[in-house]
């Protein structure tokens, strides 16, 4: 919706925090700040101190939160090809193909994801794929649950390119696979930038999944998170999930300075 006044402007601004700030910003702000507390004084944490960091920052929790950066860039990695080449063969294959593809990738979605893990575990703790107990069926579960994000984003992106690039580069003589590599997968960068963002993001975060099919040498920051407050320990929760949030705040920064650089190429 459009304003076109100064106090319409400033209305909308006010009813934007109004509902914002205890909906988004306030929760947040209350974990930062129970991560530098030692006891609640009233309805707010209090007694500032800076040593939960310290153990936030080395040790268990220093490995937990690499094991997190490697399986969500392995995830998303592996969920930007998944799903670009479905995505670029539902294109190929019209109407029907694209909404089967669609339904099959947003099935995972659909479901609860401790059903997916659930789905995961039983699927590969046989041989002959037999990847319970091991880091990469941690890996498998994530690429499954954030795959429909990747088809989603580079889909509607295909939808909307102008097919006359295509026409002119198949005109003056370019093969079906050099129009891809040349004339395609340029004019996506930034779709696909931004939908690997959004998977690593999504991995970063992933709880359900995980807590069933993790292997003890393969612990992600979300469970250390999670088993800390379980246990009570909830300024060193909070500060394990300030580590979590700029983690992945800084690669989002990162791919989005990539994104606008391809944006304007």
């Amino acid at each position: 919706m459009l304003v076109h006044t100064a106090r319409g402007r400033w209305t909308a601004w006010a009813v934007f925090a109004l509902l914002f700030t205890p909906l988004f910003a306030l929760p947040l702000l209350v974990v930062l700040a129970a991560s530098f507390a030692t006891n609640w004084s009233g309805a707010l944490p209090s007694g500032p101190t800076a040593a939960h960091y310290a153990t936030a920052v080395r040790g268990e929790p220093l490995q937990a939160l690499t094991t997190s950066l490697v399986t969500a860039a392995t995830a998303s990695l592996l969920a930007l090809v998944v799903g670009a080449w479905a995505a670029l063969a539902a294109d190929a294959l019209g109407r029907r193909g694209r909404r089967l593809l669609d339904a099959l990738f947003v099935l995972p979605v659909a479901a609860p994801s401790v059903a997916v893990g659930l789905a995961v575990l039983v699927a590969y703790s046989q041989p002959p794929f037999l990847l319970n107990g091991t880091r990469w069926i941690v890996v498998l579960a994530h690429t499954v649950l954030v795959t429909a994000f990747a088809h989603q984003s580079v889909g509607a992106a295909l939808r909307r390119l102008d097919p006359a690039y295509e026409q002119a580069a198949a005109s003056l003589g370019a093969r079906p696979l050099h129009v891809l590599r040349r004339v395609k997968l340029p004019l996506l960068l930034p779709s696909l930038n931004a939908a690997a963002g959004l998977c690593f993001a999504l991995s970063m975060g992933e709880l359900s999944a995980t807590m069933m099919l993790y292997p003890p040498d393969w612990l992600p920051l979300p469970v250390l998170v999670f088993t800390a407050t379980d246990r009570g320990s909830l300024f060193t929760g909070s500060a394990l999930a300030v580590v979590l949030m700029a983690a992945t705040l800084l690669v989002l920064l990162a791919l989005s300075r990539l994104r606008t650089r391809a944006a304007h190429r």
